[in-house]
């Protein structure tokens, strides 16, 4: 995918974008790099970040092109811009080559896989076979898995919270907090003690993080703890971990995850306990962040003993995590 980028470095283009079907369409500035599209507003505010290898066609052969970020997500992003257009669909040819076909060909291709893989099986600790499936995922295959999961955390959580102005702030604080990453954030109604990951970058937030604190310090705090457990923990690796080496087996030969899975998958993130960080992993994140920590150790623990070493040695220096227009627009995301 990178070689099907190298004539298009830092692309930009006007567009129109909406942030689901019911909102207004707006005049924005498309922007594509490495591996992500960012759409801006005319102001140069980023309002939307999308995985370039999650990105899908809406009106395959007409032009304007309809892209969306994934198959059912509610953004979508029109194009006029020629250059942009075949920039994207460029990408997205890319990974479909690489895609295995159907034919004679893929089923002594598959057989041979089928048997290479229960040699390994035998062979290897499964633990082993778990961890290399999880590093053969591609981008686009994680992006899928991401929204899957999410698709059936909402079925007990409830749909996301979700407007323009919220959305914009968010992709704020996803790049103030991440800005190498390509993912999102997600506010959910309910479902989570307070936050989780999943493939693809997501990390979903409980409403009560953006609605029981005064300031944004708070929500930035459990966000960047969740991105260091998700860059510490493969999801992947995790998923496949509890669903066992037959779903690995799956993975490697169809190149898909069975739907029971997910589901299973899905209820145990809801439910398991979020995985410890050491203090020290939990301030190098905070200090290179430039977050105060203190105001998510006091959130974990009012009276600071359980978290003292996080507020002694704050790395935080004041600045500012969001402004207080994009904070406002936050606390009212899931307002009745």
């Amino acid at each position: 995918m990178q070689t099907a980028l190298n004539k298009y470095q830092k692309l930009e283009s006007s567009g129109v974008w909406r942030a689901s079907g019911a909102d207004q369409r707006r005049d924005v500035i498309v922007s594509i790099g490495d591996a992500t599209l960012v759409i801006y507003d005319s102001a140069g505010r980023p309002l939307a970040h999308w995985s370039l290898p999650a990105v899908v066609r809406l009106n395959a052969g007409t032009r304007p092109a309809l892209f969306a970020p994934a198959t059912d997500a509610p953004e979508e992003l029109e194009v006029a811009d020629d250059t942009m257009i075949d920039a994207i669909e460029k990408v997205r040819k890319t990974i479909e080559r690489r895609r295995p076909r159907q034919g004679r060909l893929r089923q002594v291709l598959l057989g041979g896989a089928m048997a290479a893989v229960v040699a390994l099986a035998v062979l290897w600790l499964p633990g082993a076979l778990i961890r290399h499936a999880a590093t053969v995922v591609p981008p686009a295959k994680r992006a899928e898995l991401g929204t899957r999961l999410l698709a059936n955390i909402q079925r007990v959580a409830g749909r996301p919270c979700e407007t323009v102005p919220a959305r914009t702030a968010l992709n704020r604080l996803y790049t103030r907090l991440l800005p190498d990453r390509a993912g999102r954030l997600v506010v959910l109604p309910g479902g989570i003690a307070d936050t989780a990951h999943l493939p693809g970058g997501i990390i979903v937030i409980n409403r009560t993080l953006v609605e029981d604190h005064e300031a944004p310090d708070v929500l930035a705090g459990y966000v960047l703890v969740e991105a260091l457990r998700q860059a510490a923990i493969d999801p992947v690796e995790q998923l496949l971990a509890k669903a066992g080496p037959m779903a690995a087996i799956r993975l490697l030969t169809t190149g898909d995850i069975a739907d029971g899975v997910l589901a299973q998958h899905a209820e145990a993130l809801m439910t398991d306990r979020p995985t410890r960080l050491s203090d020290a992993d939990m301030l190098a994140g905070f200090a290179a962040a430039g977050v105060a920590a203190s105001p998510y150790a006091y959130a974990r623990d009012i009276s600071g003993e359980t978290t003292l070493a996080l507020i002694e040695a704050d790395p935080g220096d004041g600045a500012q995590v969001l402004p207080d227009s994009d904070w406002v627009s936050l606390q009212e995301v899931c307002g009745e």
